[in-house]
């Protein structure tokens, strides 16, 4: 029997990433079908390990904001973004300002 053949998907491939200040990290996990963006940071730990703490709306998959209640699919990359530090508006506003 074929892995077609044998029925829907018994795990789930997934990444999740999280940028540090100066370094990536990539966690690959496996996990049950069904699970949720929140099932995959808790499994990762990063939250924990980095002191992330609540992250509101700053999770992802693939480069979209994702609610943390979005079952994942196999091959996704989970994301976790920092805050930005500045408003990139402001930051341009700035540097036009010191080239004048």
């Amino acid at each position: 029997m074929s892995a077609a053949e044998a029925g829907p998907a018994q795990r789930v491939e997934v990444q999740v990433v999280y940028a540090a200040e100066h370094e990536q990290i990539v966690v690959p996990l496996t996990l049950a079908p069904g699970a949720t963006l929140a099932d995959a940071l808790a499994a990762s730990g990063l939250v924990e390990r980095y002191g992330l703490g609540e992250l509101g709306g700053l999770t992802g998959i693939h480069g979209r904001l994702r609610p943390q209640t979005e079952v994942l699919r196999d091959g996704d990359r989970v994301e976790i973004y920092r805050p930005l530090r500045a408003d990139p508006k402001d930051a341009r506003r700035k540097r036009a300002r010191q080239r004048r």
